[in-house]
């Protein structure tokens, strides 16, 4: 045996040791459900790395070359060399791109544990080996099925003799040794082609149909002549009665090798659909990034005296969120993205209440409180970070029920990776290059094949995640016109791009007119490709980058509006905030848009004076906010809203209206809209209703009337707004998709854990006694365990003990002894990593090291 074959792991576990502490670290990266918990040694780490559940979600973060690596291996001989895996990946041919790529394929499925041992002696971990290769229940992803051996482990030895004869091969003894003559017959291309070449035509296009997959075929009793020739030669093989399987030697040869119809060992390139100047696409995006913040602001300005009431099964009913699309004018899906928005910055909540209804929390007024581009970076943060996918909202649950804005059920753990991921695609193509969605697809789909395979409705979940990602940024200004923009490129921590050819120039103005058809280069920026999720501190800094970005690029706001003769106001941008507030009591909005027009209405003006304005507060409002003379018929109505408010008294009695003017009275008692009131006359000034106050005076309101309510003294109520507030709550956590990385210091502790358990389980000892059951401890009496550890504490030695703690857990350690006294052992702990003391009474016995 060879020096190497002899240092060759036997054992994943063996591969492991033999690895460095920066390997180890890569594997425990990439896998980090492998240190939760930290395990004791590397034996239990090759254990937990073998596991279904760890190697299926290993699987499902491969790429599709990785992956298609991974399935060659499966249908491989096991171990199999590195020239028998480039066979099958490349074929007999050979192709340069395969070539060129496996090296890398291989070392990502080492670095994860999936593959181990040298290139003479590739193994596909069991687990994995068991999920990719094929079975009747499970095909296999190549289309391959079982080898000749598997196939005929049923079939009786005259039968398989039959068959070697029938192939031109002399009969064996035995049936293993005509297996493996038949195995080498269909492996040897030269005869195998001879015995193809005698093949009917009909028995040709059989096995073309099944070259591909899936190798499994229906036949009748008594099959055709052509049938019965494949039959005859073990070209096809019975499986169960009525069912014949292509052996995967035969598929292979008519493969000319190949494991693959089309091996894929490149990404495909994500093309850019159409250029911008990148002024272009920063000011769209900064357009957008403000009317996402208006619209935030709506949205809770809707909900400030009290949102919908909470479904008793949590979040929006259909009806709220319809109601609240038409109050933002925008459609019931993007409605729903914008609640969901607010949910997962902190800004709505429920409020706890019997009767429990949304409203805004405590952290709305301090995000209020913040400048715009403060506020647009909390909303893009929580957007990038949320599991919560409003995409989903109208569609089904597992149980078939309505899926619901604010409701449960619409976490997706895979969603802000996604999200990222898009955004990266994005960051690695020219400055104002705006991608073709459907490549931005295909290379998600490369990159995760078999977690785009989870299908969550009609379309794989990550291509839907991809294309909410896609809308959901530009509805939020993180791109513009579908070009990732400079503040978009600074949320996500990305280096500034480099500006695409001929910016600044004739060519980036032809570049401006591009349409979606044309054709553009495609530049790939190799370090935001390999972007990755930002931990929170960094996250932090990017955001605070993006706001200082953005904040030049927004609109500042306006102290004035202007006035018109047809009762409207027409505000130029936005407004400072005090004087939209007032405007907003005042005057009703009618469109928004660049400029936003607000109309003065008898009911607006009359809802500013029940606010607690007078006229003279009103007039001289808009005289100074208004850079137009304020027009007469607007001072009118003022005027004339303002003599009739108050005129009429609405209190509790149940309820009664007082007047002075009689007459009035009589009007109101003669109207027939005031039927449903049941007013009745008190006094000639007085008239009583069978109804609350409140009805009474919208009853009186929608007649045309301008009442005000009185309390209990006989004064005027003023009926000022109020902002209704939820306790303080915190956002929604995300919903972690697996234990999160760990970072270098948790790294560094489990490693150095890992190491030094693996050194108390596998350190050579001398044998005391009897020898030992495999993790069986040591036992000694008290008086030899207090000799040795005094003789080791003098020659400074180590020594092997076995401990049991106070809570009765046993366990093995490599320990220096450093004093003893008082019935304790002070001892450097090798398996901690530290210095320790141990009561003798808990040790169960002692053994010296070996020599070596």
């Amino acid at each position: 045996m060879s020096p190497e074959a002899h240092s060759a792991p036997r054992s994943l576990a063996e591969a492991l040791r033999a690895r460095d502490d920066a390997s180890l670290a890569a594997l425990l990266r990439s896998r980090p459900d492998l240190i939760t918990p930290v395990p004791t040694d590397l034996t239990q780490l090759a254990t937990r790395a073998g596991t279904r559940a760890s190697v299926l979600r290993a699987l499902e973060r491969l790429d599709r070359f990785a992956l298609q690596t991974a399935e060659a291996l499966a249908v491989a001989p096991d171990p199999a060399s590195y020239a028998t895996l480039l066979g099958l990946m490349a074929g007999d041919a050979g192709d340069e791109t395969v070539a060129g790529a496996l090296p890398r394929a291989v070392a990502c499925l080492r670095e994860q544990a999936l593959v181990w041992g040298g290139d003479d002696r590739l193994r596909l971990v069991r687990t994995a080996r068991e999920l990719l290769a094929p079975s009747p229940q499970h095909p296999s992803p190549t289309g391959l099925g079982p080898t000749v051996q598997e196939a005929t482990s049923g079939m009786s030895p005259g039968r398989i003799q039959e068959i070697v004869t029938a192939a031109g091969l002399p009969s064996t003894h035995d049936s293993v040794s005509a297996v493996t003559a038949l195995t080498a017959l269909f492996t040897h291309r030269k005869k195998m082609a001879k015995l193809l070449a005698g093949a009917p035509e009909a028995a040709r296009e059989v096995l073309t149909r099944l070259v591909w997959g899936p190798p499994y075929g229906q036949v009748t009793a008594d099959p055709a002549a052509h049938l019965r020739w494949l039959l005859d030669r073990g070209l096809l093989l019975p499986t169960t009665p009525g069912t014949v399987v292509l052996p995967r030697e035969v598929a292979l040869h008519l493969r000319e090798g190949r494991a693959h119809r089309t091996p894929e060992p490149l990404p495909p390139a994500v093309t850019p659909a159409a250029a911008h100047s990148s002024q272009v696409v920063d000011a769209t995006a900064a357009g957008q990034a403000y009317t996402a913040l208006a619209t935030v602001e709506e949205l809770l300005k809707d909900w400030d005296e009290g949102g919908p009431a909470v479904l008793r099964a949590g979040g929006l009913s259909v009806r709220d969120l319809k109601r609240t699309a038409v109050a933002l004018d925008v459609s019931e899906p993007v409605a729903a993205f914008w609640v969901e928005l607010a949910y997962a910055a902190g800004l709505i909540a429920s409020d706890g209440e019997a009767d429990e209804r949304y409203a805004a929390t405590p952290a709305y007024d301090e995000w209020l409180e913040q400048p715009p581009a403060e506020r647009w970076a909390r909303l893009a943060q929580a957007w990038l970070a949320a599991t919560r996918t409003p995409g989903l909202v109208g569609g089904r649950d597992a149980k078939d029920r309505t899926l619901s804005a604010l409701g449960p059920g619409l976490d997706r753990s895979a969603a802000p990776e996604v999200r990222h991921r898009v955004l990266s695609l994005l960051a690695a193509l020219p400055q104002g290059a705006a991608p073709d969605a459907e490549s931005v697809l295909a290379r998600l789909r490369w990159e995760r094949p078999l977690r785009g395979a989870q299908r969550d409705g009609d379309d794989d979940l990550r291509s839907r995640l991809a294309r909410w990602a896609l809308s959901e940024a530009e509805l939020l200004g993180v791109t513009g016109r579908g070009a990732l923009s400079a503040h978009g490129r600074a949320l996500l921590g990305a280096p500034a791009a480099a500006p695409a050819a001929g910016s600044g120039s004739a060519e980036a103005g032809s570049a401006e007119s591009a349409g979606p058809g044309d054709k553009l280069p495609v530049h790939h920026h190799r370090a935001a490709d390999r972007l990755v999720p930002l931990a929170a501190a960094e996250q932090a800094v990017a955001t605070a980058a993006a706001a200082r970005l953005l904040a030049p690029l927004l609109p500042e706001p306006l102290d004035h509006v202007l006035l018109q003769a047809d009762l409207t106001a027409v505000a130029p941008g936005p407004l400072r905030r005090p004087l939209a507030d007032m405007l907003g009591v005042l005057a009703d909005v009618e469109s928004k848009g660049g400029a936003t027009v607000y109309r003065f209405t008898p009911a607006s003006v009359r809802r500013a004076l029940d606010a607690g304005r007078t006229a003279a507060d009103l007039h001289a409002f808009l005289a100074e906010h208004s850079r137009t003379p304020v027009p007469q018929p607007l001072a009118y109505l003022i005027d004339d809203v303002a003599r009739r408010h108050g005129h009429l008294r609405v209190g509790a009695a149940s309820a009664y209206v007082r007047c002075d003017d009689d007459t009035l009275l009589n009007e109101i008692l003669a109207d027939r809209r005031a039927a449903a009131l049941r007013l009745r006359r008190l006094a000639p000034t007085v008239l009583a209703a069978q109804t609350d106050p409140a009805t009474l005076l919208e009853g009186l309101r929608a007649m045309g009337y301008a009442p005000a309510a009185e309390s209990a003294e006989g004064d005027v109520l003023i009926t000022r707004a109020h902002a209704h507030r939820t306790p303080p709550r915190t956002a929604p956590e995300p919903v972690p998709d697996g234990p999160p990385p760990p970072d270098a210091t948790l790294l560094s502790a489990a490693i150095r854990a890992i190491r030094a358990g693996d050194l108390a389980a596998t350190t050579p000892r001398k044998p005391v006694g009897e020898p030992l059951a495999g993790g069986e401890l040591p036992r000694t009496s008290s008086a030899e365990t207090l000799a040795t550890m005094q003789a080791a504490v003098l020659t400074g030695d180590s020594v092997w003990i076995g401990y049991v703690n106070a809570d009765g857990a046993a366990s093995q350690r490599v320990i220096a002894p450093v004093r003893v006294e008082g019935g304790f052992v002070t001892a450097y702990d090798h398996t901690a990593d530290e210095v320790r003391t141990f009561p003798l009474h808990r040790i169960t016995g002692v053994a010296e090291l070996a020599d070596d």
